[in-house]
């Protein structure tokens, strides 16, 4: 693993997200001399050298409050400048649109859909699977990624989600999950990955994959 010369990276608050413990899972994998903040200042996203972008809950919550918080162009910004990390929520809203409330409009950094699960998901023996998906599932990569490294294809990664994103390039696509269907649980292009699973929950897996997003060098 080459070693990025970064010294300031910030985990983007926006009053949503389980942050502390993103902050807390990049801290200790993070390289010695490297700050990992939380901040909800434009300026610091502008200033930072890395952002992760975590959340949870509903996407026109998400929108809402970043606006209200004078961060919606300052996250754009940083994901066309920097590399970008998104996580959960902060993968969904990077689409176009959620079809969640009956409709919200996100962020629009690559076309695609928000969708619902549905009420009536079945897996291979025909067992009716709860929504929310929620706990440990296999995550299947379907191209290489410097944020794979040292993790294996197939690795079990912790979800909790009753969204998937859908997106319109199929080249986004960087890992699927099987869940009653197949979706996309991971995408990256240029210098912005974004994954549906909660790293900072999933274990070793998940803190190898932080550790190789400080390390990687778009």
């Amino acid at each position: 693993m080459s070693t990025a010369k970064i010294s300031n990276v910030v985990v983007v608050d926006y009053g949503m997200g389980n942050l502390r413990s993103v902050a807390k899972a990049l801290e200790h994998v993070a390289p010695e001399g490297v700050s990992v903040r939380v901040s909800g200042c434009p300026n610091e996203l502008a200033a930072a050298d890395r952002i992760v972008f975590p959340g949870q809950g509903a996407a026109r919550d998400c929108m809402a409050e970043l606006r209200q918080r004078g961060l919606h162009d300052a996250l754009l910004d940083a994901a066309r400048s920097k590399p970008f990390l998104g996580i959960c929520m902060g993968m969904q809203v990077l689409m176009t649109h959620s079809e969640e409330n009956d409709g919200t409009p996100c962020l629009d950094m690559f076309p695609g859909e928000v969708r619902f699960f549905g009420h009536d998901l079945h897996d291979a023996t025909g067992e009716r699977l709860k929504i929310p998906h929620m706990g440990w599932n296999r995550v299947q990569q379907t191209r290489p990624h410097p944020i794979w490294e040292g993790i294996e294809d197939g690795e079990r990664f912790y979800f909790v989600h009753s969204y998937h994103v859908m997106p319109t390039e199929s080249n986004l696509t960087l890992a699927t999950t099987e869940y009653g269907l197949s979706f996309v649980s991971a995408i990256a292009r240029a210098n912005v990955a974004a994954v549906q699973f909660h790293p900072e929950k999933s274990a070793e897996a998940g803190l190898r994959l932080l550790a190789n997003f400080l390390h990687w060098m778009p």
